[in-house]
């Protein structure tokens, strides 16, 4: 559910801060505070008004900062608020481009470590194999050996 904005008037801001109207209408007049108009053309002051005005009257009042002193700084603030909202962007950017490196990097060791599994099952394999063959090696290198003297034998034929 979306709050409903309330509005206030001039004579309730001015209260709010202990301001004089009159320094309200200066602010506007100089371009410092932009509140919006009912079709009567009363002043209607936002939050947004309320929380802006609160800090042209710090920076005036508190700080001794003239009102063109103001105008600079409250630009300045929207520039460093946009600057702000790009990097943030970029960072945004930046960590999502390094969550996919980061799922892909995964993925990719996974598969390695995988295959690393399905090797050393290979090698066991092969390393029984090899066992089974030094069992049996005994009876080949008798076999060898007689087919060795098989080989050996020179036969001599009478010619005729």
């Amino acid at each position: 559910m979306k709050k409903k904005k309330g509005f206030y008037s001039i004579s309730v801001v001015a209260e709010m801060f202990s301001v004089h109207q009159q320094t309200i209408r200066m602010y506007e007049k100089e371009g410092l505070l932009t509140p919006k108009r009912s079709v009567g053309n009363t002043r209607l002051f936002a939050e947004e008004d309320i929380e802006r005005l609160e800090e042209i009257i710090n920076l005036t009042h508190k700080m001794g900062v003239n009102l063109a002193g103001v105008e600079i700084i409250l630009k300045l603030q929207k520039k460093i608020k946009k600057l702000q909202g790009n990097v943030n962007k970029l960072f945004d950017e930046a960590q999502g481009q390094l969550e996919e490196q980061t799922t892909a990097y995964k993925n990719e060791t996974k598969q390695q470590a995988q295959r690393l599994v399905e090797m050393k099952k290979e090698n066991v394999k092969l390393t029984e194999r090899q066992q089974t063959i030094d069992i049996v090696d005994p009876l080949e290198k008798e076999a060898d050996e007689a087919q060795a003297k098989v080989d050996d034998w020179e036969i001599e034929y009478d010619q005729d």
